[in-house]
C-alpha cells in the first residue's frame, strides 16, 4: 500500500502540470499559430517585434569587445521588457512560437490577386500617395514624464487587443470576465470581427505593424458582408467598417482595404431605396431587406445624417457616385424640410420627410448629425459652403432654444436635451463630443477667414460667433471632467442632471461603458490649446480606466461610477480600441502624427484625410464638392 499510494503521488505529479500545459499551452499556441498562419505576414514585416519593437543599438565602437557589446545588448533587451505590460511567460512564449512560423508572402493568401484583378479590371480608382505617418520614435513627445504615459497607453492597447485574440478571435467583442466572444449585439449573430476592423487603424499608429498585417489578413479572407443574413445597423457599419477600412486605405493605399469598403457599401445600398433617400436603419445585407429600429417611428437624425464623411471620400476614390449621391439627396431632403425654430428633431418618416418626434439633443439620436456638417465642410478642404451654413443654422438655433445653460453657481456650463420645446436639464456624456467640435469648427473658420485678403461685414459676424464656439468648446469640456472628476471612481456617468441648488448630480445612467468623447475632447482642446490641463485631465482618466476596468483579460465597463470598487460589466466595447485608446495615445505623441490640418475623424475616431491638404486626398477632387 505506502508503494501505491507513492505511485499515485508520482503520478499526480506528473499527469496535472502535463495537463495544465497540454490545456493551456498547447490549446492556446495552436489558437494562435492558426490565426497567423491562415493569415500570415508579409516577409518584408517580420522584423517587427510583435509586443514591442526593439530600439536600434549603436554601433560598435572601437574599444568595446563584441562580449561586452552582446552584454550590454542583452541588458538594454531586459530594460525594454521590464518596461512593458507584465504578460506571463506562458503568454510570451505563445507569441514567439506562433510568430517562428511565419515565412510566407501575403500574395499567396486566398483571394488577394483576385481582389486586386477586380480593382484593377472594374474601377477607374484614384491612385494615392500614402501621407508620411510618423513612427514610434519620430511621433515621441519629449516633455518629461510624457513618453511614460504614451507607453502606459500602448500597454492598455496591446492587453486589449492580445486578449482578444487570445479569447475572441473573429468574434464582434470581447467579453473578458467569462474569456469568450460576444455577438448579440448590433451587427447580430454574425461573427464579422467588428474589433478586428475598428482597431486596425489603432494598431498602425501604435507601431504594431505585425499585429496590423494579421488583421488584414482575416479582412482579406473572412470579411464578407454580402453573405450576412441577420440585421446589422447601418450607421454602425458605416462608421466603424466602412470608415476603418477607410483610414486604412488612406494609411497605406492597399487597395484591399478600398474594394472592402466598397464591398460593405454596395451591400447597404437598398436600405436608401425610399421616397426621400433617407435610408432605414436595419438591413439583412444578403436579401436587402431593410426597416427601422422596431423602437424607432422613424429614421434617426444621428444615423441617416453621418454617412458623410465615409461615403464622399470612398465615391471619390473608386468613382462610384452612388455613395456620394445618396448623402448628397439626404442633405439637400434634410435642408428643405421644414424645422420647427430651426431645430432639427430626432426622428423623420423617410416617406413623407416630415418630422415624427418632439425631441432634440446633441447626445443620444442627434450628436453626430451635427458633428458631420461641420467636419464634411473641413474634408472638402473649406469649400462645402453649405455644410458650413447648415452646421451655423444649426448651432444658432440650439443657441436660441435655451439648451446650453449654467449650473446654479455659473460655474458649470452643460447642453441638455430639449423636450417638446423645453429643455431638460440633463446631460449625456455622449453630447460631450461638443466641447471639441464647437473648438475644431472655430479653428477652421478662423483659418477661412485669415486666408482672405479682405474682410467683409459677414467674416465680422463670422468672427463673433467663433469666439463665442470657442468660449462654449472650452466650458463644456471643463464641465464633461468635472463630470468624471466628482466620482469616488474619477469615470463619468452615462448621463448627469443639474439643478438650482447643486453643481452637477446623477440619478441614473451610473454606468460606465468605455466612452471616448470626453477623452476626444480633451484631445482636439489639446491639439489647439497646447494647455497642459488637458493632458492632466486626460492621464487621470487613463488611470481611472486601468484601475476600475481592467480585468487581466482585457477591459470591461463599469455598473456604477458612484461605487468604489464598481461591478464590470462583461463587455470590452470595439470602440475602447478605436476611439478611447487612440484618443489617449495621440494626446501624449507630438503634433506630427495626424494633424488636425490634415485629417478629420470620423465620429469612431478613424482619419480620414482632408482634401488638398492630404496627399491621400489630390486637391483636384476638392471643387466637386464646392456646393454639395
Amino acid at each position: 500500500m505506502p508503494r501505491l499510494r507513492t505511485l499515485t503521488t508520482v503520478l499526480l505529479l506528473i499527469i496535472v502540470p502535463s495537463l495544465f500545459v497540454y490545456f493551456f499551452y498547447y490549446d492556446s499556441v495552436a489558437n494562435v499559430q492558426t490565426i497567423l498562419t491562415r493569415y500570415p505576414i508579409s516577409s518584408t514585416e517580420k522584423d517587427s517585434q510583435l509586443v514591442r519593437p526593439v530600439p536600434q543599438q549603436q554601433p560598435l565602437q572601437q574599444h568595446q569587445q563584441p562580449a561586452q557589446h552582446q552584454q550590454q545588448q542583452q541588458q538594454s533587451m531586459q530594460e525594454q521588457e521590464n518596461r512593458q505590460h507584465k504578460y506571463s511567460p506562458i503568454w510570451k512564449h505563445i507569441i514567439n512560437s506562433a510568430m517562428s512560423q511565419l515565412n510566407q508572402n501575403y500574395t499567396t493568401v486566398p483571394g488577394g490577386q483576385e481582389i486586386r484583378n477586380t480593382l484593377q479590371n472594374d474601377l477607374s480608382y484614384v491612385e494615392i500617395q500614402p501621407p508620411h505617418i510618423p513612427d514610434e520614435e519620430e511621433s515621441k513627445d519629449h516633455s518629461e514624464g510624457i513618453e511614460m504615459k504614451r507607453q502606459f497607453v500602448k500597454d492598455m492597447m496591446k492587453e486589449a487587443w492580445f486578449s482578444y485574440v487570445k479569447y475572441a478571435w473573429g468574434y464582434n467583442e470581447l467579453q473578458p470576465l467569462t474569456k469568450d466572444g460576444k455577438l448579440d449585439s448590433i451587427f447580430g449573430s454574425s461573427k464579422l470581427g467588428l474589433t478586428i476592423v475598428d482597431s486596425m487603424d489603432t494598431l498602425y499608429l501604435m507601431g504594431l505593424k505585425q499585429e496590423f498585417e494579421i488583421g488584414r489578413k482575416w479582412i482579406l479572407t473572412q470579411l464578407h458582408f454580402k453573405n450576412v443574413e441577420n440585421e446589422v445597423s447601418v450607421f454602425e457599419t458605416i462608421i466603424r467598417y466602412v470608415g476603418g477600412l477607410l483610414s486604412c486605405y488612406a494609411f497605406t493605399g492597399d487597395l484591399i482595404f478600398l474594394h472592402k469598403a466598397r464591398e460593405i457599401a454596395i451591400a447597404l445600398l437598398p436600405a436608401y431605396e425610399t421616397f426621400t433617400g433617407i435610408p432605414y436603419g436595419l438591413i439583412v445585407p444578403k436579401t436587402g431587406k431593410a426597416h427601422h429600429h422596431t423602437w424607432s417611428n422613424g429614421a434617426i437624425l444621428s444615423e441617416f445624417g453621418s454617412h458623410h464623411l465615409e461615403y464622399i471620400y470612398l465615391s471619390d476614390m473608386t468613382n462610384d457616385h452612388r455613395f456620394s449621391d445618396r448623402v448628397n439627396r439626404i442633405r439637400d431632403v434634410v435642408n428643405k424640410t421644414e424645422r420647427p425654430d430651426g431645430m432639427y428633431l430626432l426622428m423623420i418618416d423617410n416617406i413623407n420627410g416630415r418630422w415624427t418626434d418632439n425631441k432634440a439633443s446633441m447626445g443620444a439620436l442627434g450628436d453626430s448629425f451635427y458633428e458631420y456638417l461641420i467636419k464634411s465642410y473641413i474634408q472638402s478642404g473649406m469649400k462645402n459652403q453649405n455644410a458650413l451654413r447648415m452646421y451655423l443654422e444649426a448651432m444658432d438655433a440650439i443657441d436660441r432654444s435655451g439648451m446650453i445653460n449654467r449650473s446654479a453657481s455659473g460655474r458649470l456650463t452643460y447642453v441638455s436635451d430639449l423636450m417638446f420645446g423645453k429643455p431638460t436639464n440633463k446631460m449625456q456624456h455622449l453630447t460631450c463630443f461638443a466641447g471639441g467640435m464647437y473648438m475644431l469648427g472655430a479653428h477652421f473658420m478662423r483659418k477661412n477667414i485669415e486666408q482672405k485678403q479682405s474682410k467683409n461685414q459677414t467674416d465680422r459676424e463670422l468672427q463673433n460667433r467663433i469666439n463665442h464656439h470657442e468660449e462654449l468648446g472650452v466650458n463644456i469640456t471643463e464641465t464633461c471632467y468635472q463630470s468624471y472628476h466628482q466620482t469616488p471612481t474619477q469615470l463619468g456617468p452615462e448621463s448627469f442632471y443639474f439643478d438650482n441648488e447643486s453643481e452637477a448630480f446623477n440619478r441614473n445612467g451610473d454606468y460606465y461603458i468605455l466612452r471616448p468623447e470626453v477623452i476626444e475632447s480633451y484631445f482636439i482642446l489639446w491639439r489647439l490649446t497646447h494647455q497642459q490641463k488637458y493632458r492632466d485631465y486626460a492621464w487621470e482618466a487613463a488611470q481611472a480606466i486601468q484601475r476600475h476596468c481592467r480585468t487581466g483579460n482585457g477591459y470591461t465597463g463599469i455598473y456604477n461610477v458612484m461605487k468604489s470598487p464598481p461591478t464590470k460589466d462583461n463587455t470590452q466595447q470595439s470602440f475602447f480600441l478605436a476611439e478611447t485608446l487612440k484618443y489617449l495615445y495621440l494626446i501624449f505623441s507630438n503634433d506630427k502624427i495626424l494633424p488636425l490640418d490634415e485629417w478629420v475623424f470620423n465620429t469612431e475616431a478613424h482619419p480620414l484625410p482632408i482634401c488638398g491638404r492630404n496627399s491621400a486626398y489630390p486637391s483636384t477632387l476638392c471643387n466637386q464638392h464646392a456646393d454639395s
